[in-house]
């Protein structure tokens, strides 16, 4: 899970994690990716501009001090991780996928809790706001009659009055 970055608003892998995962030399994995170009559309993966690549690379460390690439590294989206296995056509790419899409899976679930957290946290608010206006206006109501009462002359008594007063 460490290896998925939020790039572009999309959770993507970099070509030298997957390429590490799937034991394999990060300059083959780019080849087959460009003799398969047709696979991978830009919502399966893209290349970083330099200015993302200088700010993952800031944020991350995907890079040690003084190393450099010749190449602006892909990344990977789910789907196209997924679509890596039919391009990488070995055991341990196909046994690595299904475990990358697992966490991916996972990622989303979690998310999707989150969500309904959140909703039912402002569900709850609400009630809480509505209630407190409420709580407000009978109090209102409230020194509005003490208000009252106090400004109020007082009544004349009616009634028996007994003698012995």
């Amino acid at each position: 899970m460490n290896q998925i970055y939020y790039i572009r608003g999309q959770k993507v892998m970099l070509d030298t994690d997957l390429a590490a995962l799937y034991e394999v030399e990060t300059k083959q994995l780019k080849r087959q990716v460009r003799r398969n170009k047709e696979r991978f559309p830009e919502d399966f993966m893209f290349e970083l501009t330099p200015e993302e690549y200088y700010n993952s690379r800031s944020q991350n460390g995907t890079l040690k001090q003084g190393e450099n690439i010749k190449y602006s590294p892909m990344v990977f989206t789910e789907q196209g991780v997924a679509m890596l296995s039919s391009v990488l056509n070995s055991s341990r790419a196909i046994n690595v996928n299904i475990q990358i899409i697992r966490i991916f899976t996972r990622i989303r679930q979690m998310l999707m809790h989150n969500t309904e957290l959140r909703l039912e946290i402002e569900k709850i608010k609400t009630k809480l706001d509505s209630q407190g206006n409420n709580m407000e206006l009978v109090f209102r109501y409230l020194d509005e009659l003490i208000e009252k009462k106090s400004e109020s002359k007082p009544r004349k008594r009616i009634g028996y009055k007994p003698d012995y007063f």
